[in-house]
């Protein structure tokens, strides 16, 4: 028995959902320009260096959600998939699920469920495991339910999921994640086959040191189009 993680962005994805979702909104005039965009930016700056607050930025990237009927959300999220998602989905990253068809595979990503469902089922993916936005009545109330997916949240929330299914992650003979970020350390530590995916420089640091692979998906993706690697 094998199992394959994935994060999603920056890994499956040649960008960061959560990120992309924040400024759609904002180009549709849902969000203030002036209030958010330069939050967004902040949000990103720090999740990228390691240094991210989950709880801060969830209350900040959840509210929006409590604010309109899921009606409206769900019609906004499908201009979003076409706008900003599928043209971000990384061929590559399509082929590497393909190659993990055999094995239980399941995303892991701290983005919330209501962004990265919908992409989930896109890439062919059954299961994801992502921080849970507060449903109440039909309505998001902009809080988050049970632990964020991220950091040692990752594990923790895999082990949660795997304990619903009687698994645990030392049954597998072998098992994979697949990760750009460093704020993923955690959860690659804990599977037999950790692979950095267009690292960050703080995990490519840790992978060379620690003899992981490192995948190069955007300059395969680039060399591909006949771009500069």
């Amino acid at each position: 028995m094998r199992l394959a993680l994935f994060d999603l962005d920056n890994t499956l994805l040649a960008g960061d959902s959560d990120y992309e979702w924040a400024q759609y909104l904002i180009d549709r005039g849902v969000l203030e320009r002036a209030q958010y965009a330069a939050r967004n930016n902040e949000f990103y700056e720090q999740y990228k260096a390691g240094v991210l607050d989950i709880h801060e930025f969830l209350d900040f990237q959840l509210k929006p959600l409590a604010q309109h009927s899921r009606a409206t959300l769900d019609a906004w999220h499908r201009g979003f998939m076409q706008e900003r998602i599928l043209p971000i989905i990384r061929d590559e990253a399509r082929e590497l699920i393909e190659r993990h068809r055999a094995d239980l595979c399941a995303i892991v990503t701290a983005t919330n469920s209501f962004v990265t469902a919908p992409i989930a089922q896109e890439l062919g993916i059954e299961y994801l495991i992502a921080t849970v936005a507060e449903e109440r009545g039909g309505r998001f109330t902009g809080r988050v339910t049970g632990t964020p997916c991220f950091r040692e949240g990752k594990v923790a929330c895999l082990q949660s999921w795997l304990d619903h299914r009687k698994l645990s992650l030392e049954a597998f003979e072998q098992s994979w994640f697949y990760s750009d970020s460093v704020n993923d350390l955690p959860l690659l530590e804990r599977v037999t086959h950790p692979v950095a995916v267009d690292p960050d420089d703080r995990l490519e640091a840790a992978a060379r040191a620690r003899g992981w692979p490192i995948l190069r998906m955007a300059a395969v993706a680039s060399q591909a189009s006949g771009g500069k690697a």
